[in-house]
């Protein structure tokens, strides 16, 4: 489990990144790094995307890269064979005449998008290695004015990105300022759990499930434990970015609220997924409970009790 206090930065599953999102992930597991972009690069293809991976030239070759995504269901084959998948190297992409141009990339990639929309594609998702940099010795600053510049190839909801740094390759100075500069930080791996407090309450990103139930519990016994004082307490609790709430978690959560005095108010945010499973268990039963839903992409939000679209 990742524990943050009081970051500003928003963390979250590579499952949660929505359409015009940009976002980053600093690495330092290979094998971790290849279950996300199989992630990424399978939800993409599911929705009818376009999808690119620009690899680094000392990562997996083609073949073994199409394999390790793939995971035997053959779909990612067929999409490179039919051009919805492309791979390519981040070298060529990046420094074509062995130099570093960043309003030459921004054309790069907005000509990309703009070939993804004449062809069909819904969108255009990509993801690439921006271990270049460092290589090609450009400096820091240069390459997160760049991450900056591009803010507009998102602005339609077209293209959703996906930069990953090496934190050996990169150094730490780098992957602390592409926190920055992203307006969202992707987890380094799957089923894994983050979580941020804040007084009054946390939120929690990524999976509840199996493998992270001591940690999702003893998350929710410090955001729920008991306050100070007298009177009423309104807790608040943000799952928005939870990708994954198994049963026994959810238990977990329910079972905690309703223990509160009946005086509290515990708010629980949270998207479609984990509020059916929160119904299903009976959250309408926990009067402390206020659950508010908000759907994928949105931020409308739907209290408990309320119909659901």
């Amino acid at each position: 489990m990742i524990e943050h206090h009081g970051t500003t930065g928003r963390i979250i599953p590579v499952e949660r990144l929505q359409p015009g999102d940009h976002s980053c992930m600093d690495v330092t597991d290979r094998a971790n790094r290849w279950q996300v972009l199989a992630a990424f690069t399978r939800t993409g293809l599911a929705r009818g995307e376009k999808v690119m991976l620009l690899l680094d030239p000392s990562d997996l070759n083609d073949d073994d890269a199409v394999a390790c995504l793939d995971g035997g269901t053959g779909h990612t084959e067929a999409a490179v064979r039919s051009g919805q998948l492309v791979l390519d190297r981040n070298t060529p992409v990046y420094l074509p005449d062995g130099r570093f141009s960043k309003e030459r990339q921004v054309r790069t990639f907005a000509a990309e998008a703009e070939r993804a929309r004449e062809a069909g594609y819904p969108r255009l998702r990509g993801a690439g290695d921006m271990g270049w940099a460092p290589r090609a010795g450009v400096a820091d600053d240069e390459v997160i004015d760049y991450e900056a510049s591009v803010a507009g190839l998102f602005a339609d909801g077209y293209v959703t990105g996906l930069c990953w740094y090496d934190r050996q390759r990169c150094g730490d100075d780098l992957v602390a300022a592409t926190r920055r500069v992203h307006p969202l930080q992707v987890m380094d791996c799957l089923g894994a759990l983050e979580v941020t407090r804040a007084p009054g309450g946390a939120r929690i990103a990524g999976s509840a499930e199996l493998g992270t139930r001591v940690e999702f519990t003893r998350a929710l016994h410090q955001a729920l434990g008991p306050r100070p004082g007298r009177g009423p307490f309104r807790y608040e609790l943000d799952l928005t970015d939870l990708a994954y709430l198994e049963a026994y978690c959810a238990w977990q959560l329910l079972d905690l609220v309703a223990g509160l005095p009946r005086e509290d108010t515990a708010v629980v945010r949270c998207g479609p997924m984990p509020e059916t499973a929160l119904r299903g268990l009976g959250s309408a039963d926990v009067p402390q409970l206020e659950l508010r839903v908000t759907g994928a992409g949105d931020t409308a939000e739907t209290a408990e009790g309320e119909d659901v679209a």
